[in-house]
């Protein structure tokens, strides 16, 4: 954007500005270090989204629940407004289909024993 003059930009360049904002901490490479190293071995990237889906997985499987597609979408919009039932499904299916979690016959969704095996021992 420039000034009334037309020559100078008003928005200077910001310095970074670490974050405290929760999710923000939630989400933060160290702590999921175990869940990045897990989709690496099933052959994913890392994405915000997968990261979040994983989370609320982890979260309902402590909590002895089998989430469905709303049960995790409903999990996550406490925290991201940003995600949708689709973008939910669509990432559950890949983690369906390359083995990290399995799709029960009432349409609920369990980690494998192996992925389980992989994140258990990071959980505190």
């Amino acid at each position: 954007m420039l000034d009334n003059h037309g020559s100078t930009p008003v928005d200077r360049c910001r310095p970074f500005q670490a974050t405290t904002h929760q999710l923000a901490l939630v989400f933060d490479s160290s702590a999921n270090r175990h869940i990045r190293e897990m989709l690496r071995v099933y052959g994913l990237r890392t994405s915000l989204f997968r990261l979040k889906v994983i989370n609320a997985l982890v979260q309902a499987t402590r909590e002895g629940r089998l989430p469905g597609v709303r049960g995790v979408h409903a999990d996550m919009q406490a925290s991201s407004s940003e995600l949708t039932i689709v973008s939910v499904r669509e990432v559950l299916k890949r983690l369906a289909g390359v083995g990290v979690i399995v799709s029960q016959p009432d349409r609920t969704y369990r980690f494998t024993d192996e992925a389980w095996e992989m994140l258990k021992p990071h959980l505190g």
